[in-house]
């Protein structure tokens, strides 16, 4: 990746750099100095799918960061869009996300948007806001699941790749292999099968200060909560958070009594076109995020 050019911010003298030099300890500081859960391997895991810049001033501190995740076939998902509050009001934020965007020219570009950038990002055309509910807290048991006859949960894993991938497909309009397949060596997954075929399902893995639920995909609240259950049967107690864009309903009540509660409400934003697109109207749809970065 080629060095942009310096940034004269203020006082600052800023260079950007390819995120992959930066050191990890430096990148999980800049998180944890906004109050961002990530811990380390989950950096790790964000550098090994993506790629990035990040801002250093003249004495080699990691002042910002911006992260990009190519999906098939011309979707970028933009995230890990974090300035220091003070470079923030000294525009250095805009200065990082327009060198991201020169460098995904013909790309659809997405994103999840904090309440304090949504200004930045509608001033560079970002729209098709929809929110999305950070949903979190200690787990509590469900009732016991009850089926409708013929309908069957099961594991699922990486020898399931090619079927899930053709099942988020369905329901997000693009192929990610390489993150589904990263997610599937990584997490639990359950699937919710009828007539023999994936009805639903989810994924749960190791992320912040607990486990997090996504992606999940169903067509129904019924069929999400199926594929949500066990999950929240396998952490109560525990520390538990799932990412949704889903407002009201019979998901979103169940989610608040197995004690998952509205903790921040973020935006999926787009430009030129939404972030959310099913590929068939009222089918498969994402009632979970894989993460606000990943999309």
């Amino acid at each position: 990746m080629d060095q942009a050019p310096h940034l004269h911010v203020d006082a600052y003298e800023v260079t950007l750099e390819d995120i992959g030099t930066a050191d990890l300890d430096r990148l999980h500081a800049l998180s944890m100095g906004v109050n961002w859960p990530h811990r380390a391997d989950d950096w790790r895991m964000l550098l090994d799918l993506g790629s990035g810049l990040v801002a250093v001033d003249e004495i080699g501190r990691v002042i910002g960061s911006a992260m990009w995740f190519h999906y098939e076939p011309d979707v970028t998902v933009i995230g890990m869009m974090i300035t220091t509050p003070r470079l923030q009001e000294l525009g250095a934020g805009r200065r990082l996300l327009t060198e991201v965007l020169a460098r995904n020219q013909g790309r659809r570009c997405v994103l999840t948007a904090t309440h304090g950038g949504k200004r930045l990002y509608r001033s560079l055309g970002f729209g098709f806001e929809r929110p999305i509910h950070q949903c979190q807290g200690e787990a509590i048991a469900p009732p016991p699941l009850v089926l409708a006859p013929g309908d069957t949960l099961r594991p699922v894993g990486p020898d399931d790749f090619v079927a899930l991938l053709a099942f988020e497909t369905e329901a997000i309009g693009y192929r990610r292999p390489a993150l589904l397949h990263r997610l599937l060596a990584g997490s639990t997954g359950v699937a919710l099968m009828r007539e023999g075929r994936i009805a639903a399902m989810s994924l749960c893995r190791r992320f912040g200060r607990g486990h997090v639920v996504g992606p999940l995909y169903a067509a129904t609240d019924a069929d999400a909560i199926a594929v949500l259950t066990p999950h929240v049967e396998a952490h109560a107690g525990r520390f538990l958070r799932t990412d949704t864009p889903e407002v009201g309903g019979d998901y979103t009540r169940f989610i608040a009594d197995c004690g998952l509660l509205v903790f921040d409400i973020v935006w999926s934003m787009g430009l030129q076109a939404p972030a959310f697109t099913s590929v068939v109207p009222d089918g498969i749809r994402r009632y979970g995020l894989a993460s606000q970065a990943l999309g």
